[in-house]
C-alpha cells in the first residue's frame, strides 16, 4: 500500500520490551529512492537520544494504531552507534549501524535491499546467519538525505519552476519512495501533483532544486490528485499513460524487481553539490 511519510511521523516506535518514542523524521536513498531510516525522537531511557531505526529491523506495523514494532529489545537500540540527524549520514556511519546490529550490506547490489527488494527479506538473510560483507569505503558517496530537508526544494521544469515537494509518497512494503508530492500554490491555485522521483533528471544539493525533464504546462494539465483520497491503482495507471512511462508494476499488481531506476532506461538524477 501507499502512504504518506507526512503521516507517518508521531507514530509510536516500540520495542519488544517498551516504546522507544516517535518518528520524527526519515533519510532517504537519492540513488534508489528508498526510506532507509527512520529518525525516532526517544524517550527517557534513551536520554532524549535521537536514534535511527531501520525497516529491517521491523516485527511488524500496526496501522490501525499508528504503532510500529521491531524485533529488537530497549537495550539494544540505546546502544546502537550515534549519530548527527541535521546531517546527511555517511557510508561510514551506515557500515558501523549494520555491523552493530549484524545487518547485511543493501549497497553494491542490484536490488533496492541488497540482492532483494524488501527489507523483510534481509532480515530472513539475518535469521539465516548470512555473512555480512565489508565493502571498500575509500570512495563511498553520501546517499542518504533527510525527508525534512528535501521537503521546500523547488520542483524546475524545462521551462520554469513548477512548485516545490511538499511530501513523499512511499510503499510500506518496499518502503520505495514512488512519488514526489508537489505543491503548486504560488502557481495554480493550490493544486498538488505527483511526479516519480525517478523522472529526475538532476537534483542540486546547494541550490534546493529538483530538474524534470517536463514543461509546466505538461505538469500542470496531469491527471488531478486528491489528497483526501489516496493513491490507487487506477490514479497511478492514468498518470503513467499521461507522461507515457512505463509502470513499475506486473500484469498481477506486484512491484517489479527491480524498479526502474539507476540501471534503467531512466538514469539516476544527478546530484550538483555535496551538500552540507
Amino acid at each position: 500500500m501507499l502512504r504518506s511519510l507526512k503521516e507517518l511521523e508521531g507514530y509510536r516506535v516500540c520495542a519488544t520490551d517498551g516504546e522507544v518514542g516517535a518518528v520524527k523524521n526519515f533519510f532517504l536513498d537519492d540513488e534508489f529512492w528508498a526510506v532507509r531510516y527512520l529518525v525516532v525522537e526517544a524517550g527517557g531511557f534513551f536520554e532524549g537520544r535521537q536514534v535511527l531505526v531501520s525497516p529491517i529491523s521491523f516485527l511488524k506495523a500496526e496501522w490501525g494504531t499508528s504503532q510500529f514494532h521491531l524485533a529488537l529489545t530497549m537495550d539494544k537500540v540505546k546502544h546502537c552507534p550515534g549519530v548527527d540527524t541535521d546531517q546527511p549520514v555517511s557510508r561510514q556511519h551506515e557500515l558501523a549501524f549494520s555491523q552493530y546490529y549484524g545487518y547485511p550490506n543493501y549497497w553494491g547490489a542490484s536490488g533496492v535491499w541488497g540482492m532483494t527488494g524488501d527489507p523483510s527479506m534481509m532480515a530472513l538473510a539475518i535469521e539465516r546467519a548470512m555473512p555480512v560483507g565489508v565493502p571498500d569505503l575509500s570512495t563511498a558517496d553520501v546517499h542518504l538525505r533527510s525527508a525534512a530537508e528535501l521537503r521546500g526544494y523547488h520542483i524546475e521544469g524545462s521551462d520554469g519552476q513548477i512548485g516545490q515537494v511538499h511530501d513523499f509518497i512511499v510503499d510500506d512494503a518496499t518502503w520505495e519512495v514512488r512519488y514526489l508530492v508537489i505543491n503548486t500554490s504560488n502557481w495554480w491555485m493550490g493544486k498538488e501533483v505527483l511526479v516519480s522521483p525517478l523522472w529526475a533528471s538532476s537534483v542540486s544539493w546547494e541550490e534546493r532544486i529538483v530538474h524534470v525533464d517536463m514543461s509546466r504546462q505538461s505538469i500542470r494539465e496531469s491527471p488531478e490528485w486528491d489528497p483526501s483520497a489516496g493513491v490507487n491503482r487506477e490514479y497511478e495507471t492514468s498518470l503513467y499513460d499521461y507522461y507515457g512511462r512505463p509502470v513499475y508494476w506486473d500484469a498481477e499488481g506486484r512491484p517489479l524487481d527491480p524498479q526502474p531506476g539507476p540501471a534503467s532506461e531512466f538514469p539516476k538524477p544527478k546530484w550538483v553539490g555535496k551538500g552540507k
